[in-house]
């Protein structure tokens, strides 16, 4: 594991190496499995940031579940534009359904908030979320994380999954921003 990366323009310094979300993903699909034992849930899954953590929670999910795909995007380089695009949206019904939201990372909350706006006209029966990085000092949303991997402070970060402007999703470990 390299100590730090050059992405375009930008130097990043490690942060979490794998073994630790790895801890991480496991205690989340822990708990999902436990408490969610009967449901029948539809593991929605936020793209393209959460496809790592998605594969990896969903190799720990033990009951029987589906999985779906939404794409949306907020950012551009390492800043939240604020806006939410809904790039790909849903084909099944959720209606009387229990839906986890899976999500790489929850900052502002703006991507929770229209995805739970959305899921709600759909009558699901329960939206939970699971993600597995939380900005606790950027979330500015009201609605509850049920299931987070791990607690960082506020820095763009890049690797398993997550990206800038495009590069760095395919890292095992995850990087800060080197200001």
């Amino acid at each position: 594991m390299a100590k730090e990366i050059k992405l375009l323009d930008k130097v990043f310094e490690l942060f979490i190496p794998n073994e630790t979300i790895e801890t991480a993903v496991n205690n989340v699909a822990v708990h999902l499995n436990k408490d969610l034992k009967g449901e029948n849930p539809v593991f929605l899954c936020v793209l393209n940031g959460s496809f790592m953590f998605a594969a990896d929670l969903l190799k720990g999910i033990d009951i029987p579940c589906e999985v779906s795909f939404v794409k949306l995007n907020s950012y551009r380089g390492t800043a939240s534009t604020g806006e939410i695009k809904q790039l790909i949206g849903l084909n099944e019904s959720l209606k009387s359904r229990t839906v986890v939201i899976v999500e790489d990372i929850v900052d502002s909350g703006n991507t929770i908030a229209k995805l739970t706006q959305e899921l709600a006209a759909l009558q699901v029966k329960k939206t939970v979320i699971a993600t597995l990085l939380l900005k606790p000092n950027a979330y500015s949303g009201t609605i509850p994380i049920d299931y987070t991997g791990i607690e960082i402070p506020d820095e763009f970060v890049v690797g398993y999954g997550l990206d800038y402007d495009g590069f760095g999703r395919n890292l095992k470990d995850l990087y800060r921003y080197n200001l």
